[in-house]
């Protein structure tokens, strides 16, 4: 199922099917290639700097009992989405899973879906087989993250272009999308740097004092793990030559926010090229922090069991335990069993974390 990849998304789903009817009308049972997401077939390029997937492949085959419905589902799911292409609809990944839950017959007590579980890594070997996002399938998922600084969009939504000035979106910010690239353009990027900043509240914080505007640079919080199209957005910022520092709790919920955005997920190595940035860095809160500020020996809090295990994880990652700098950081609080919160650089005063990432980003004091 080789396809050129500026095949538009619409005929890149008819070629699967013309290939299937060419397959039953010459008598060979039809089948559906894709690669493997499994994590033995997940793999780190060291050259450049994301997790990918390797070459070991998954074929349904029709005429096979134990493929037979998960083939029927796969193409189910592709002639549907082949159909919102063409009316120029979109949909969640939700409304798909009940556009597909029905019966297969008033004699079969059986629906094709049963369960969303069912259908949502059947939208991934899709992405993966077509060498589509999802989002090129007119499947959105929910919006999470939220934007701030020097930088217009230019948004065609329906038959309108609307421009988005994101230096005037006031305490809200800009609402990121979960698709940033189709019909969507980012214009005058004026910003020095990006700062992605987990929590939503240490945004506000920061979005009231016009950091960004001081700064000049593009405030993003992911709040909490970046989705898809927040990841996405930070990759062609940082194409554009902006600097990306990310700057989260130093626990193993922050530090997987920070290796998502850096390196790609093992659950996404199948777009990892699209949503990794590689250059990106870590500018904190960090371990080490406890030496250079002494208030914040006080307000360190206790490590759980996960933080302690995810931490040696970590360091088995070959992506990971290849920096020094790391090692140090993840030894550390395995030894002392304490962690850090992002918010703790609150305690000498509101505006003291400005004063943080200014002083970071200055001194270049941040982890690979």
């Amino acid at each position: 199922m080789a396809e050129s990849k500026a095949a538009k998304p619409e005929k890149k789903i008819e070629n699967l099917g013309e290939e299937i009817v060419t397959e039953i009308r010459t008598g060979t049972a039809p089948k559906f290639i894709t690669l493997s997401r499994t994590r033995s077939n997940v793999l780190f390029d060291s050259k450049k700097g994301y997790l990918k997937l390797g070459e070991n492949k998954e074929e349904r085959n029709f005429v096979n009992v134990s493929q037979s419905k998960r083939f029927m589902q796969t193409i189910a799911i592709a002639s549907k989405c082949h159909r919102f292409i063409r009316e120029n609809l979109h949909t969640t990944i939700r409304g798909l899973f009940y556009q597909l839950k029905f019966s297969l017959g008033e004699d079969i007590d059986e629906n094709v879906f049963s369960e969303q579980a069912e259908s949502n890594p059947l939208i991934e070997d899709l992405e993966v087989s077509l060498g589509l996002k999802r989002e090129e399938m007119n499947l959105n998922a929910n919006r999470k993250g939220v934007l701030a600084g020097n930088m217009k969009i230019i948004d065609t939504f329906g038959n309108e272009k609307i421009e988005i000035d994101c230096t005037k979106q006031g305490r809200s910010g800009w609402a990121i999308p979960s698709d940033v690239d189709n019909d969507i353009e980012f214009v005058n990027v004026k910003a020095k740097y990006v700062l992605v900043v987990e929590k939503d509240a240490l945004w506000q914080r920061l979005n009231e004092d016009l950091f960004w505007k001081k700064e000049n640079c593009i405030l993003i919080t992911p709040q909490g793990q970046a989705a898809r199209g927040t990841r996405r957005l930070i990759k062609k910022l940082s194409d554009k030559g902006l600097p990306v520092y990310v700057f989260t709790d130093s626990d193993a919920w922050g530090w997987y926010i920070y290796w998502t955005i850096k390196t790609g997920s093992i659950n996404l190595a199948y777009i990892g090229a699209d949503v990794a940035t590689p250059d990106a860095k870590f500018l904190g809160v960090t371990m080490s922090d406890l030496d250079k500020y002494e208030f914040l020996n006080k307000l360190t809090i206790n490590a759980s069991e996960i933080d302690i295990k995810r931490a040696q994880e970590m360091l088995n990652y070959e992506w990971i335990g290849k920096y020094k700098e790391w090692k140090v950081e993840l030894e550390r609080m395995i030894k002392s069993k304490k962690k850090l919160e992002q918010d703790a650089l609150q305690g000498p005063r509101l505006t003291f974390v400005d004063d943080y990432i200014r002083d970071k980003i200055k001194n270049k004091e941040y982890l690979p």
